[in-house]
């Protein structure tokens, strides 16, 4: 994916190269329209930049009275026209939303083909912007495809400066840093989502403070989720909210400060991601929102059933936006959740959810953005062996039962959010009788009990609790085999146990094996 700052430069090395026909894949028309035109006036002074669309036919930059075109196989030869009249001057020629034609005119492919041929002679070059990256086969021998990233802090500090400024009677009462802090905010939305956010922000009460950053992350919240495949989280959740799993949490507590300038200067390398496998649960989903909330970065989830779609790449395209996006928001923490989802077509979907697994997989090995992958999977043997591989995961952890220590923690953080003291409960007794039990079983099984102690209008106490224990049939003994399955993976040394005491018990195992 193209840097931010480096579109400019791309399309003009094309230009200088004399291709002929440049495919500029953007959602922002009308940033396209301007990071093209500063191209063209950097480039030739003298020349236009002549546009198209089948609404207002042509347009011109020079204010050049143009020839008509009511169609896109007439504008194409009125371009070809128009360059060949004109080779003394390098014009550039912008077709808008030509994407629509060329996949249901097969005329139009060819005039495009036999235009981009001609007009290597000329010194003129035709742009088409469109918001998908789709390029008929018959044409990607003559086009070369630039992708657009969203904008940067850098160019989004002045969209907000500009509105400040053009609004009257708003007093801002933020520091550069927080200024700073409202154009990070809006990291993720395209120029124009990210000035009505802004502008919703300043016009609310006409003072701009502290209060906005959160009113304009909430509206981003808002456009990301209309990507269907990707929600903004805010995170709450800390170390505390976790029971067990020490391993892990003291693997991210050196990591805390990753992605600050300090690691950098240091020569330290930013973490790629996180592997979580194990029993449904454990807290794997919960992990990844905590992660999120020790690091203070923004959590994005990918749903990868989400990414698939009816139309012809349409799923390709959903995957391109999202790494994208997550690209932009960056240093972010980017939980893909459910991995296995990615396969579920099989070969069913013409081969759709491979494309798509394999797009995430080849992003994941070579994003060089600060970017934290934290993959979770429940069904580790539907995945393909390479999905694992050193390279796209930094450390795979295996998230177990809970053992007894980690169940009296579990009992005990539950029982504190609902505002009740571990103290008046007898907790040993719970973990013990709660043996094979996960995470998600135990916190359902204290607000079981809350439920029949509400019905009789008193509290609830060990006794609630433990007899919803014995209510529950836990997964551990349900799906006995499948559990027992996943765990012989962690015992094969095929990943790190989340939690010292499994960690020492493996080590001491490995040593008894060597030994005998």
């Amino acid at each position: 994916m193209s840097a931010p700052g480096g579109v400019h430069e791309e399309i003009r090395l094309y230009l200088r190269a004399r291709v002929a026909l440049i495919v500029l894949v953007t959602v922002e028309e009308q940033r396209a329209i301007e990071v093209v035109d500063e191209v063209r006036r950097t480039r030739d002074a003298d020349s236009d930049l002549v546009m198209w669309d089948i609404a207002d036919r042509f347009s011109s930059k020079a204010g050049r009275q143009l020839p008509d075109a009511v169609d896109p196989v007439a504008a194409l030869d009125k371009i070809k026209d128009l360059a060949w009249k004109a080779t003394h001057r390098r014009d550039l020629y912008l077709l808008k939303d030509f994407h629509e034609f060329w996949g249901k005119d097969p005329r139009v492919r060819r005039k495009l083909r036999n235009l981009a041929q001609q007009l290597v002679y000329t010194g003129s070059s035709l742009i088409i912007t469109t918001p998908v990256r789709s390029v008929p086969v018959e044409l990607r021998d003559d086009a070369v495809v630039v992708e657009m990233p969203l904008p940067t802090a850098d160019e989004l500090r002045p969209v907000l400066d500009g509105l400040i400024d053009d609004t009257k009677g708003v007093r801002s009462e933020l520091t550069s840093h927080g200024r700073a802090r409202l154009v990070q905010a809006g990291l993720g939305l395209t120029v124009a989502q990210a000035k009505r956010a802004f502008a919703k922000a300043i016009v609310r009460d006409e003072v701009l403070d502290d209060r906005d950053i959160d009113a304009v992350i909430a509206e981003k919240k808002a456009i990301i989720r209309e990507s269907r495949a990707l929600e903004f989280y805010t995170v709450e959740e800390t170390p505390d909210d976790v029971g067990g799993l020490d391993a892990l949490k003291r693997w991210l507590a050196l990591r805390e400060r990753a992605f600050s300038a300090q690691a950098v200067e240091y020569g330290l390398p930013a973490p790629k991601g996180l592997a979580l496998i194990g029993i449904p649960g454990t807290g794997k989903s919960l992990t990844a929102k905590m992660i999120g909330g020790l690091w203070r970065l923004p959590l994005l989830r990918l749903d990868v059933g989400a990414l698939f779609g009816s139309l012809v790449g349409e799923s390709e395209e959903r995957v391109r936006r999202a790494l994208q996006l997550a690209e932009t928001v960056a240093p972010c923490v980017l939980w893909i959740d459910e991995l296995e989802k990615g396969l579920s077509g099989g070969d069913l979907d013409g081969g759709t959810s491979q494309r798509v697994f394999g797009t995430i997989l080849t992003w994941m090995q070579e994003k060089t953005s600060p970017v934290f992958v934290v993959a979770t999977a429940n069904d580790v043997t539907s995945l393909p062996p390479e999905t694992l591989r050193r390279g796209r995961f930094d450390e795979i952890f295996f998230l177990d039962l809970p053992t007894e220590e980690e169940r009296r923690e579990i009992i005990a953080v539950h029982l504190r959010k609902r505002r009740r003291d571990p103290g008046g409960f007898d907790v040993f007794h719970l973990a013990q009788i709660a043996d094979g039990y996960t995470g998600a079983e135990l916190e359902q099984s204290i607000v079981d009990a809350m439920y029949h102690a509400f019905d009789d209008d008193r509290d609830f106490h060990t006794a609630d609790v433990t007899a919803a224990i014995g209510r529950t049939v836990p997964l551990s003994r349900a799906q006995r085999e499948v559990i027992e399955r996943l765990r012989s993976w962690l015992r094969e040394g095929r990943a790190r146990s989340a939690s010292f005491a499994e960690t020492a018990q493996a080590e001491q195992a490995q040593v008894r094996l060597e030994l005998s």
